[in-house]
């Protein structure tokens, strides 16, 4: 019985460390469902970008499962937003090596893999289940940027693949909106990585209260509304000096991991005068990543747009509470009022109010924190999920069946 799946994840290496260039949410789900998967049984082939030349060719994962990359001409890191030219030759490489016609199941991540099963689907047979990671559309009205490629393209992953896996109902309504004839979209979470849900070991990395930010330090992702609203939080309220804020996120190439500082010269003036107050962690483990949520007073994610928003999953896995925009997926991932509070996009006075909040309210903090956790392992975690998606690949166009 055959029990080949293939993943498609061209920009989103799984082995590669979190919080490095192009390295969030989608690596994160990747690994983590092909390794579920793998324990149920499956083979799980990753087809990925070489975007780290000091990374083998091919890598294990798991029992059965491996990592392939390819360079597709361009060994090194290629930003995404020119991998569109590489798909070809990658698509080659991809012909030369694996045999694509044993695959039972292509799962594509995000819409430069769907493309490529677009094309092999020209030529292949296999059942085609594709989640998006993210959408233009939410980045449109994120941030207003429009590319009219990826939604052309978008439109056509919508309607030719099997079946479509949405993170989150919000997602799927707006799939819903932006495509006509859509395919089947069936609503699956992302989970976290069972070290979020693993007992705590109470190892604190840092004694004194912070906030906590982790993510990549760009502008969508809402880090310079973070700062600002930091930065009049202490303005207006009278904040003990021990109160830090902590972020992690960045490579060795935008934070000076020696002096917990920026590089980039825009987030030095950002932080300009809170220098001893604002802490760049650069990027961290999931062990690290786990103690840093567990101790924070609370966790921010103050993003422009999110599909999902896998921070704020992890930071309720461990029991913290977020604070986070009411956008995307995080309307959703969040319960405001429960597990955190929701706050209007780019909002300086909403997010400031917020904060203070947690520092002012331990009690109601505390049942927070508790509801985070509880609410977490109920929705978050991948034993249940990849069962779901392991449902979504015995659907009756599919050609493989585990026991």
């Amino acid at each position: 019985m055959k029990q080949k799946i293939l993943f498609i994840s061209d920009h989103g290496d799984p082995l590669i460390p979190l919080g490095s260039k192009q390295a969030g949410g989608q690596n994160n789900y990747v690994k983590h469902l092909a390794l579920q998967l793998d324990e149920l049984g499956y083979s799980v082939d990753i087809v990925t970008h070489w975007s780290n030349e000091q990374k083998p060719a091919v890598e294990q994962l798991g029992e059965r499962s491996k990592v392939y990359r390819f360079a597709g001409g361009q060994k090194g890191f290629v930003d995404k937003q020119q991998m569109f030219a590489i798909l070809p030759s990658i698509y080659e490489e991809m012909k030369e090596t694996l045999d694509l016609s044993s695959y039972d199941v292509v799962h594509t991540h995000y819409w430069l893999s769907g493309v490529l099963a677009y094309y092999l689907q020209k030529e292949y047979s296999f059942y085609w289940c594709h989640t998006n990671h993210s959408l233009a559309i939410a980045k449109e009205q994120g941030t207003g940027f429009i590319d009219q490629k990826r939604k052309h393209f978008e439109k056509i992953i919508m309607q030719k693949a099997d079946v479509v896996l949405a993170t989150t109902p919000n997602e799927k309504k707006q799939i819903e909106v932006f495509t006509k004839h859509v395919s089947e979209v069936s609503v699956v979470p992302v989970g976290v990585s069972p070290v979020y849900l693993a007992a705590s070991e109470d190892t604190k990395q840092f004694t004194f209260p912070y906030y906590f930010y982790a993510g990549r330090l760009e502008t969508s992702k809402g880090i310079f509304d973070l700062l600002n609203a930091y930065r009049h939080m202490l303005k207006k309220n009278d904040v003990p000096d021990n109160v830090k804020l902590l972020i992690a996120g960045g490579c060795p190439e935008s934070v000076d991991l020696n002096n917990f500082s920026p590089k980039s010269e825009r987030l030095k003036e950002a932080i300009k005068g809170m220098e001893d107050r604002v802490l760049f962690l650069g990027p961290k483990t999931e062990k690290q990543l786990k103690s840093l949520y567990a101790g924070a007073l609370v966790t921010i994610m103050p993003s422009h747009y999110e599909s999902f928003g896998m921070v704020a999953a992890e930071a309720q896995a461990c029991g913290c509470p977020v604070i986070a925009t009411h956008v995307g997926g995080l309307k959703d991932v969040v319960k405001s009022g429960v597990t955190g509070f929701h706050i209007p996009k780019a909002n300086m006075q909403k997010l400031s109010e917020s904060m203070v909040y947690f520092l002012k309210n331990s009690q109601q903090v505390l049942k927070m924190r508790r509801d985070a956790k509880e609410y977490a392992k109920r929705e978050f975690n991948w034993t249940l999920i990849s069962r779901k998606v392991k449902e979504l690949y015995e659907r009756k166009n599919a050609y493989v069946s585990l026991p």
